[in-house]
């Protein structure tokens, strides 16, 4: 009975001595190289019993018998893709590449971005250091399939693909030496069995493309919201769709890359190119009448007006014509109510309000009843939150957007009774008159109680927020008083644009300047906060139009500064232009009181610039 065991010795090698005589060496030479010889050397078989000074072969050859300096013995390397640590996931029978050839095979066809471990970071020349030389090994380029076992998951297994990989792995063993064989710990598999698939590869396989979907993951999408405590609704609510819709992720990559084209750094492929297929796809779309989605149409147009508005370079003309398309896909569907659609219903409101101010037209669906709009919050937002009575769209301005709209009517009616006056329509211009007037008063009465939407146990002292017991800290606390801010300015710029396009009152008119004041107060609040400011533009611009002293403009130039930089939308940047041409005219007309009195400045001057723009 075998009690124990014991691990037996390793034979001794047999060592053979190479010190024979010259003849002897030159036959074995010979016949390495497997080459025919005469009958004497086959006789040399025998080894040289090395005798001195003539050995026993020499003697009986009758030849000279010489000693040369032993040479050095010549090994065979061993073959390391033998080794019996070896796992081959691919076919082993191939012959690798070594290093050199490896690197230089690889290193174009590698991205960053496609070498990404699982703790996001980036391994260098992909061999870490603390790998051997021969760590990684190149063989076929199929797509490759790495089985885990459920060691750390149960009995789950785990499946990690590659798909478009342009290597598998071969993971070989460190060079061990033989008398720790016994305790040699297991070899460590190489590092690319855990990479993982690029970000966003389920949207495109393509690496600049998914750049953009980053771009509007992780930038983009938070600049246009005002809350997301729960999540992005763009990322929610309207990038799924674009998994099974063509139009709606190219619009997407169109308005990342305008994005990134105007701050600047370039993309493979243009926004404007983008732009022409996501039009296309909606056009194909359309023609298809009942056999899509209306929630898809309307991502889509929606996604397109943003692009029109914020990075657009020319003109906007496009917008009311999409926001048409919008309101249509609505009305035709008027029973659904998907979370989506509602979002994008409550993103076409601000756009429709948002552009018939900024191009004096009428909006175009009918004004919400006072009430009937309550803030959207995003996705899964639970029932107690800091940021409740925020809207994801319009922020603390909810219950403002109803006297919005009404605002927003007037300079088309105002126009419509202009030109009843020119065509001699008395009747028509009384009645009109009439509407202008008690609607106008109406508009500056709301405006003068309106108050922010606030959330629950927060008051306002001083325009500073507290809590309702005075002592607690308010979560959030920066981005409420940002979007406080924000909401305000939108009141008091909207007594501006009454005054003054509305109205026709002078710049220089007390309460003309008293809002302009208070209202860039306001948007330089919503900056310094840092806040959200998507919306900031439109009761920035109105404000500083009107900005005469050299305090207002300070403070004009610093909200749009500060707006610039964090939004870096066309947009901005062309209203600035125009707000200093503004100015400029002001100054060289202060003796010219009918210049002075004239409110549609900017509009002219817009158009001298070939620019139309959307304050969104």
């Amino acid at each position: 009975m075998l009690l124990y065991t014991k691990v037996a010795p390793p034979k001794v090698p047999k060592r053979r001595s190479r010190a024979g005589c010259a003849f002897w060496y030159v036959i074995s030479e010979i016949q390495s190289l497997n080459t025919p010889i005469d009958e004497t050397a086959n006789l040399s078989k025998k080894k040289c019993d090395e005798k001195r000074p003539r050995c026993a072969r020499c003697v009986e050859k009758d030849l000279q018998c010489t000693y040369e300096a032993v040479r050095p013995r010549q090994r065979r390397k061993k073959d390391s893709s033998q080794s019996g640590f070896t796992q081959d996931y691919g076919r082993a029978g191939e012959p690798t590449l070594d290093n050199e050839q490896w690197r230089e095979g690889t290193t174009d066809r590698f991205s960053e971005s496609d070498c990404l471990s699982p703790t996001d970071t980036k391994f260098n020349d992909l061999s870490p250091t603390s790998f051997s030389e021969n760590a990684l090994s190149p063989v076929d380029a199929s797509p490759t399939v790495y089985e885990y076992d459920g060691a750390d998951d149960g009995d789950q297994v785990q499946e990690v693909v590659r798909r478009n990989s342009s290597i598998n792995v071969v993971s070989q063993a460190r060079s061990l030496q033989p008398d720790l064989a016994m305790i040699a710990p297991c070899p460590v598999g190489s590092p690319t069995l855990e990479f993982v698939l690029p970000v966003f590869s389920e949207f495109s396989d393509r690496p600049n493309r998914r750049a953009l979907v980053d771009h509007f993951c992780n930038v983009l999408s938070h600049l246009i919201v005002f809350r997301e405590e729960s999540g992005n609704p763009f990322q929610q609510l309207v990038l799924p769709l674009s998994h099974r819709s063509a139009p709606i992720m190219n619009a997407v990559y169109a308005l990342a890359s305008a994005h990134l084209e105007y701050r600047g750094i370039a993309t493979s492929e243009k926004s404007l190119y983008f732009h022409n297929r996501a039009i296309q796809g909606l056009a194909r779309l359309i023609e298809q009448e009942g056999k899509v989605d209306k929630t898809e149409l309307l991502a889509a147009i929606m996604l397109l007006v943003y692009y029109e508005v914020l990075v657009q370079r020319g003109r906007t003309n496009i917008v009311d014509g999409h926001l048409k398309g919008a309101l249509t896909i609505m009305s035709s569907s008027p029973g659904e109510s998907t979370p989506a659609g509602l979002f994008l219903e409550r993103a076409f409101r601000f756009y429709d309000v948002i552009t018939a101010l900024s191009l004096g037209s009428a909006p175009l669906s009918t004004a919400p009843a006072a009430g009937c709009l309550i803030p959207f919050p995003p996705l899964d937002a639970p029932a107690v939150s800091p940021l409740s009575n925020v809207d994801s769209l319009l922020g603390m301005a909810t219950t403002l957007w109803p006297i919005m709209h009404r605002l927003s009517n007037l300079l088309s009616l105002k126009n419509d009774i202009e030109n009843a006056c020119r065509e001699n329509q008395t009747s028509k211009s009384a009645v009109l008159r009439m509407e202008f007037e008690t609607t106008s008063q109406a508009i500056e009465t709301a405006l003068t109680q309106w108050e922010p939407c606030l959330p629950p146990n927060i008051v306002v002292e001083n325009g500073v927020l507290r809590g309702s017991s005075g002592s607690e800290e308010i979560p959030e606390q920066q981005r409420l008083q940002s979007t406080l801010h924000n909401s305000l300015a939108y009141r008091h710029s909207a007594f501006v644009y009454l005054y003054r396009t509305i109205y026709g009152y002078s710049p220089r008119r007390e309460v003309v300047q008293k809002h302009a004041h208070l209202a860039l107060i306001h948007c330089v609040g919503t900056v310094t906060h840092g806040g959200p400011m998507g919306a900031l533009l439109w009761p920035l611009f109105v404000a500083a139009c009107e900005a005469i002293s050299t305090e207002d403009r300070a403070l004009a130039q610093k909200a749009f500064v500060g707006i610039d930089q964090r939004q870096g939308m066309t947009n901005i940047g062309q209203a600035w232009n125009i707000v200093q041409e503004v100015w400029k005219r002001l100054d060289d007309m202060k003796d010219d009181f009918s210049g002075v009195q004239d409110s549609d400045l900017w509009r002219k001057i817009s158009a001298e610039m070939g620019v139309s723009i959307v304050f969104g």
